[in-house]
């Protein structure tokens, strides 16, 4: 097994921040500026830094360059033994495109394609995936929330099965008088509606193995979206990845889907009828199986959270955490102009900019009473591994975390006359940023679209399901009420955006782009922090809030 790990030069460091340096601004120091934002993407976007892959050839370039500036703002370094860094073990997984797949059905075998049929992955470091005729047992939606009064399980036995699961909540497809509407949000996504926690649910149940159903309105992608990470996928290293992974996981096709059912003497569409209901129970696809059997690629490399703080004076163990990541998709396929880097100018360089802006203001004082803490994460593209490893090995203790505010993908379009929040009505810290925007003549407007579950699909969310109360700002999730043009210039940006550039080499600095309201955004964070950071206010989940029984469990530390 390879091991890939980077070394980091401070000489270097300082001579790249020399090199990059942004002009000094006139102006009030507290204002977050355009220009430095600007200045900062330029820098992490820019070729050399080859998309900022964890493990890759840019990640020196960019961790030195973060490191450089949090010196010369004058920070301490939070991370391991003192430096500036969280190590963060990984493992990466490359599934081979002609793996071996095979769905039996009806007494047929049928050979699946990798990216035709199924996306699998497996994040077990294991030489060689091998499945023979495991059960398939359909699971609904895969869900068991007690809160809510809901149960898909009911005690089946998994072990040694490959679990068949619906994408979203089961309630997603409600129709008006089904007892299960509005149980989970109704077209507003929950956690229980993401794939990940329908793996690890899988994983609690002694599944070997786990399908997922893919439906685009559910899974708010299409298929391309989902096979474009090739087979590969990331994971942290873990003491015992079985008790968290799955051997296999994966996708299959929607009319692969409906004849498998077909074949078991089922109707896929009865089926997911009867999974909106409370009485479901799983059913096991009779006469199906499924084999894999492939060698899996499995490389080790380090990569690192870079973490800097300004302790506090009278409460340094309360913490107030502002956090972005650095990575993006490193080199890809070429686009129509032969670029082959994924700069990740917007994801999310600029949330990284804003992360250093708000530093830069905050160092310029007074001193916090509560230490703030400036984070920013390895590996978000490839799952939320560098901010989970983080939660699971905190700095700071999560407990006494009293907010984190995370930034990805903030908007280029010019001033707004509102911010788009992303999951909306899940906390105190929401109050804050109304009363924020009201200074900037401003207001907050939900989520356009809470279905595509994009609450769950950042950084923040590691710290979130431990309970700490969080604010996601994220341009994608509604188009912003743009000065010029509206909110229908708005969603023209957001679309734009979206169909060509997320996670491709168009995602780059541009001079068209106008980060005026970007720089308002960063600035309503650096409000609601100096709100914070002198205060004993403790910010709390909102009562219905799957997050709020699980701060409560640490109430304790924080009288």
């Amino acid at each position: 097994m390879a091991v890939t790990r980077m070394t980091f030069r401070p000489f270097a460091a300082l001579a790249l921040a020399a090199l990059f340096a942004a002009p000094a601004l006139a102006g009030d120091p507290g204002v977050v500026s355009p220009d430095r934002l600007a200045e900062h993407v330029k820098v992490l976007a820019a070729p050399e830094f080859a998309g900022r892959a964890p493990g890759g050839p840019g990640e020196p370039l960019t961790v030195d360059y973060l490191i450089s500036q949090f010196q010369a703002l004058g920070l301490q370094p939070a991370g391991d033994n003192g430096g500036w860094t969280q190590e963060v073990a990984l493992h990466k997984f490359v599934v081979p495109r002609d793996a071996g797949f095979t769905l039996t059905a009806g007494g047929v075998d049928r050979a699946l394609g990798q990216t035709v049929d199924i996306m699998a992955t497996s994040q077990r470091p294991v030489d060689r995936v091998m499945i023979s005729k495991a059960p398939l047992v359909f699971v609904g939606y895969g869900v068991s929330a007690p809160e809510r009064g809901w149960d898909d399980f009911k005690g089946v036995d998994l072990k040694g099965k490959v679990a068949v699961i619906l994408i979203n909540d089961p309630d997603f497809e409600a129709q008006p008088g089904d007892a299960v509407s509005g149980k989970f949000g109704g077209k507003a996504a929950t956690y229980y509606a993401r794939w990940s926690y329908k793996y690890e649910e899988a994983v609690r149940r002694g599944a070997i193995g786990a399908l997922i159903v893919h439906e685009t309105a559910g899974a708010a992608y299409p298929w391309p979206t989902v096979v474009a990470s090739n087979g590969e996928s990331y994971d942290v290293v873990r003491e015992d990845p079985s008790k968290a992974r799955l051997l296999l996981q994966g996708w299959i096709q929607r009319d692969l889907a409906v004849d498998l059912f077909r074949k078991a003497g089922l109707d896929f569409e009865a089926e997911k009828v009867r999974a909106r209901t409370a009485g479901f129970t799983p059913v096991t696809l009779k006469g199906a199986s499924f084999s894999a059997d492939y060698p899996l690629k499995v490389e080790r490399l380090v990569s690192h959270n870079v973490l800097a703080e300004i302790p506090g004076t009278t409460h340094a163990d309360e913490s107030i955490m502002f956090s972005a990541h650095w990575d993006a998709f490193g080199i890809g396929p070429a686009d129509a102009s032969g670029d082959t880097v994924r700069h990740g100018a917007a994801d999310d360089a600029i949330g990284v900019a804003g992360v250093l802006e708000l530093a830069r203001a905050f160092a310029a004082g007074p001193r916090p009473q509560r230490s703030l803490v400036f984070a920013l994460w390895t590996a978000e593209e490839r799952g939320l591994l560098g901010s989970e490893y983080y939660a699971e090995h905190p700095a700071f203790p999560l407990g006494k975390t009293v907010a984190n505010f995370t930034m990805d993908v903030l908007q280029t379009a010019g001033p707004s006359r509102d911010v788009v929040l992303v999951g909306a009505g899940q906390n105190s810290l929401e109050t804050l940023l109304a009363a924020g925007a009201a200074r900037q003549g401003r207001v907050v407007t939900p989520d356009a679209h809470p279905e595509r579950a994009l609450f769950y699909r950042a950084d923040h969310f590691s710290v979130a399901k431990r309970g700490v109360p969080v604010l996601l700002l994220m341009g994608i999730g509604g188009g912003p009420d743009l000065v010029e043009g509206g909110r229908e210039a708005g969603d023209r940006w957001v679309t734009d955006y979206t169909t060509r550039c997320y996670h491709q080499p168009c995602d780059n600095w541009s001079e068209a782009w106008d980060l005026r309201g970007a720089a308002a955004d960063v600035d309503l964070l650096l409000f609601a922090g100096r709100e914070l950071m002198n205060s004993r206010q403790w910010p709390d989940w909102n009562e219905g809030s799957e997050f709020r029984a699980v701060r409560a469990k640490t109430a304790g530390e924080r009288r």
